[in-house]
């Protein structure tokens, strides 16, 4: 098929952001990365992406929704990017073009793979468009190059990673689970928590600590009490170190009846883990009614990865 006859005049693609149940980091490796060792689940709470033909060599985009004005709408945009390279792995940039429009629900540096979520729907949505033979294995070392989350973005459900994130294995896991997402007003960067944890652990070895048994067992099982006392993440003294606040935000949560909180990845959303969907809904109210932060949200999960619409 070539690029100017696509199979389809318009492709949609939704694609989850995910909380880290485990993050484990290690120090400062010789090739500039940090170990990880951590378990991430995919969270209902999505981007939509649709991608539409555009002439060959044009590659653009367009952003609504939550915090769109904080997204680069250029050739920096990480969906354009993948865009970009899945082209040019299947016969160069010039042969294809393409519009994507995505739709942001998942918050914009908030530590929930929000980018990683549209790099991956973007590659499902421009592998249809283009009636490209590639597969998802494919696909997932294609998102490898573009950023650690986005294979996982693309695989979703529940996965233990090791090396940068995105040497993945599913991990079995049993029921669902209920959060409540707190997403205050400020940004955190990732490369800034990451030096501010270098900064804090000087002498880390690059191996990170194992993930904790107990919680890949409490998975297995679906017992989420027993999954709520394992949830850890080595980033959230640096994060809470660049935004002291956000201990009172996870005081607050625990306070409000939570069976755990923890900042989600390198933050600033803060994560809750509620015993049930009633408890969810409760924790939700009580949240919103403290003011603490910009909005707060629920979700469940485990969800699927970047999946085609319709």
């Amino acid at each position: 098929m070539s690029a100017s006859q696509p199979d389809t005049d318009q492709v949609k693609v939704r694609a989850p952001g995910k909380v880290n149940l485990a993050l484990r980091v290690g120090g400062l490796r010789s090739d500039g990365y940090h170990g990880l060792a951590t378990v991430f689940q995919a969270l209902s709470l999505f981007d939509d992406l649709s991608a539409r033909p555009a002439a060959p060599g044009s590659y653009g985009v367009s952003i609504a929704g939550d915090q769109a004005h904080l997204v680069p709408a250029d050739d920096t945009n990480l969906a354009v990017r993948a865009a970009r390279l899945l082209a040019s792995r299947h016969g160069g940039e010039g042969r294809y073009g393409v519009d994507l429009a995505i739709r942001k629900t998942i918050p914009v540096t908030g530590g929930m793979a929000g980018g990683s979520a549209d790099a991956a729907a973007a590659l499902v949505a421009c592998a249809a468009l283009w009636g490209l033979d590639i597969n998802p294995d494919e696909l997932r070392v294609l998102g490898a190059e573009l950023g650690a989350d986005v294979p996982f973005c693309l695989l979703g459900s529940t996965a233990l990673g090791h090396g940068r994130g995105d040497d993945l294995v599913p991990v079995l896991s049993r029921g669902g689970y209920h959060w409540v997402l707190a997403l205050p007003d400020i940004e955190l960067s990732t490369p800034a928590v990451f030096r501010r944890f270098d900064e804090l652990n000087p002498d880390a070895d690059p191996t990170p600590e194992p993930v904790p048994p107990a919680l890949l067992e409490g998975l297995a099982s679906g017992d989420v009490r027993l999954v709520a006392e394992h949830l850890v993440n080595d980033l959230e003294p640096a994060a809470l170190s660049l935004a002291p606040h956000l201990a009172d935000l996870l005081d607050a949560g625990r306070s409000a009846g939570a069976l755990a909180s923890i900042v989600s990845g390198s933050g600033p959303t803060c994560a809750f883990l509620a015993a049930n969907e009633d408890a969810a809904v409760g924790l939700s109210n009580d949240l919103n009614a403290l003011g603490l932060c910009r909005t707060v949200r629920r979700a469940s999960g485990p969800v699927p990865g970047a999946r085609q619409l319709g």
